[in-house]
């Protein structure tokens, strides 16, 4: 049947759990490495990004308060459902990256391979930075790692998958929720994960995942008093500085560039061992003091 015609993806945003269009009915061209047409994504607008932060809270008290084990088998999930789509991704990014098809399935599966690295990090990380103190008093001090709330994540501009999976997936590990920015120039991955998200079990909400123009949507996000923090590795120079100073308004946490992923261009390699810093970098410390009753002599009287 060559007759047939070609029945073309709308691609929309993903915002609590669901699938609209931008509030502003606009959209923006898509184009692969090579100035090709690929689609028309949308081009998210402020109220977009206000929709998405009110989903965000709205999630954040029943995934920050669901077992770790239970959020790592959620994300255990999202890895097996990237994997049986694998080879759409490995379309999407070898379009959106220049990239050959070998390459970028070398990519992808990078990225699944994260996820199932953070899936196993949701119940460990606290035994890493949590733990009982020693103090000079009849007292129970035990530190433990609480997440701090909704965190506005701007994907890295030249890595539309593994670089976006790198970011998201340590915020959400730890019990947080994100409103994601994706690459501007190569939004498509992102629209496509949060499909695989909408499948997975994640609770709508968790995840938003917005597209359009970075400095524009994230100009209300670093202002806004609901979010609590803010992630800018996909941010330039200029607009980082721009951000950071809308986001002191209300002491959000700010996560700057660094050098490995800070540009994001060729030099940044995120298939490189992430380590725990993403981990950590959204957690608050919460520290308890319980008594334990007089210490004499012969030691504690419980």
């Amino acid at each position: 049947m060559s007759d047939r015609l070609t029945v073309l993806k709308t691609y929309k945003l993903y915002v609590g759990g669901k699938f609209p269009r931008s509030e502003s009915g606009r959209v923006y061209e898509v184009t692969d490495a090579k100035g090709k047409w690929l689609a028309n994504a949308p081009l998210s607008s402020r109220k977009d990004a206000r929709d998405a932060v009110v989903a965000a809270r709205k999630a954040f008290g029943g995934w920050s308060g669901a077992t770790a084990y239970n959020r790592g088998q959620i994300l255990y999930r999202i890895a097996e459902m990237l994997e049986g789509r694998r080879d759409q991704f490995v379309r999407e990014v070898a379009d959106a990256e220049g990239l050959s098809k070998s390459k970028a399935a070398a990519v992808v599966d990078a990225a699944i391979d994260r996820w199932v690295w953070y899936a196993g990090w949701t119940d460990k990380i606290g035994q890493v930075v949590g733990g009982a103190n020693p103090v000079a008093g009849p007292y129970f001090n035990l530190s433990a790692p609480e997440p701090t709330g909704v965190v506005a994540v701007l994907a890295p501009q030249d890595s539309s998958f593994l670089g976006l999976v790198s970011v998201l997936a340590p915020v959400i590990a730890t019990g947080n929720t994100a409103v994601v920015i994706a690459s501007e120039k190569a939004p498509l991955p992102a629209l496509s994960l949060g499909e695989v998200l909408a499948t997975s079990d994640v609770p709508g909400g968790v995840v938003n995942i917005l597209t359009g123009k970075t400095a524009e949507i994230a100009a209300p996000l670093a202002a806004h008093q609901d979010v609590n923090a803010i992630d800018l590795t996909g941010a330039d120079a200029d607009l980082a500085r721009d951000l950071e100073i809308a986001a002191a308004d209300n002491l959000k946490r700010v996560l700057r560039p660094q050098p490995v992923d800070a540009e994001a261009g060729p030099a940044a390699d995120w298939t490189a061992d992430p380590g725990t810093r993403r981990l950590t970098a959204f957690l608050e410390t919460k520290t308890v003091w319980h008594p334990t009753g007089s210490l004499g002599a012969s030691g504690s009287a419980y």
